[in-house]
């Protein structure tokens, strides 16, 4: 019994080390190679890059005083559609003393020169009359007595201009109302009711009442990489998405290219570029109407096209040097394929399929990827 169990524990040793054996060798052996077949295919290829802005009116006013004051009511508020012409807030004149005084003195001083020459005018009319003086001597009179009338009618409205930013000739265009001078969207009130503003000057820019802008002109403003700018040309489109507005596009139109480098990012300089914005009155889901300064967005620029070209994805080439290869299936009915390494000349490239212009037919076939093995994908 006991050499019996020896001979069962010898044999089952050795199956054992023959099957290990027989399985090493089976997996140490080469697998065979195999790759997918590819056939070319004609379609439409275009190179696009994408750059990154933003949406801005073309024009954007700041609506300033004509005097300085303080801010008595405000009629407008951002967002709202304003005319130009259209009154945005009134001002109460703080007058300056000196100002003040000295249009205070002109008013007394023209009252009595008007006083003196009505007294002489009457006078002389009276003289006139009874045929004691010439024509000559009372029309110089009477002039002077309609220069003095007219000065003091002046020195007044200076005074009320000073006191009050406004006079009775004017009271329709007076400077305490501050107007849009365009026609448009208010986007910013930088002031409250009761801040003091000033006048634009030499000294200084002046208080901004309001920010207008006409939302219906738009461009769209954004840099692009060195690389890339020396393909553009004015008037060429771009197709503009706003990533506020979800899947709604806009068309543009390239209008301004810089000719000087804006900014440098990672090394590589960026030249600033801007494109005329066409937004529909009517676009779809009203998106036109809730468009506002400063939407982040991206534009689309085809750099290159190629019409009805034999293309091949780009992986199924070799690249070595200068030269492209690609490898076309030979006998595609032996038990292996075999494949001949052929140099062609390739064209334009949309990052996954390639033109070829040279070396290849669009009936032939030609070798793309390796097929992995179900191990191989575990493995990956």
């Amino acid at each position: 019994m006991k050499k019996f169990f020896r001979i069962f524990l010898a044999a089952l040793v050795a199956i054992l080390f023959i099957g290990t054996f027989v399985f090493l060798y089976l997996n140490s052996r080469p697998k065979p190679v195999r790759y997918e077949t590819l056939s070319p295919s004609v379609r439409n290829l275009s190179k696009t890059t994408v750059v990154t802005g933003k949406i801005e009116p073309r024009d954007e006013v700041a609506v300033k005083p004509q005097i300085s004051g303080i801010i008595t009511e405000l009629l407008k508020e951002a967002g709202q559609h304003v005319e130009a012409g259209e009154v945005i807030a009134k001002l109460k004149v703080i007058p300056d003393m000196n100002q003040l005084a000295s249009a205070q003195s002109r008013v007394r001083l023209s009252r009595v020169n008007l006083e003196q020459a009505k007294t002489d005018y009457e006078r002389q009319k009276t003289l006139y009359d009874k045929g004691l003086i010439s024509a000559n001597d009372y029309e110089k009179v009477r002039q002077t007595y309609n220069q003095a009338r007219e000065e003091a009618k002046v020195a007044q409205e200076q005074l009320e201009l000073t006191r009050d930013g406004v006079s009775a000739s004017n009271a329709s265009s007076s400077n305490t109302l501050v107007r849009s001078t365009i026609s448009g969207i208010i986007l910013d009130v930088p002031v409250k009711v009761g801040n003091s503003v000033i006048l634009s000057n030499t000294f200084n820019d002046g208080t901004t009442i309001a920010s207008v802008a006409d939302m219906t002109n738009l461009i769209f403003r954004g840099n692009i990489d060195e690389t890339e700018v020396g393909r553009l040309k004015v008037g060429m489109p771009m197709e503009i998405s706003i990533g506020a507005l979800q899947d709604v596009q806009f068309s543009a139109a390239l209008e301004y290219i810089s000719p000087k480098a804006a900014a440098t990012t990672g090394g590589a300089n960026q030249f600033e570029i801007k494109a005329a914005v066409n937004v529909p009155a009517d676009s779809e889901g009203g998106a036109a109407r809730f468009i506002r300064s400063g939407y982040s967005a991206t534009a689309s620029i085809v750099l290159e096209e190629a019409d009805h070209v034999i293309t091949i994805p780009e992986a199924a080439v070799e690249f070595s040097g200068d030269s492209t290869f690609v490898y076309v299936l030979k006998d595609a009915g032996s038990k292996e394929p075999v494949y001949e390494r052929r140099a062609v000349t390739t064209g334009l490239s949309d990052g996954i399929n390639i033109e070829i212009r040279t070396g290849l037919k669009k009936d032939e076939k030609v070798r793309g990827g390796l097929i992995l093995s179900d191990d191989d994908k575990d493995k990956q």
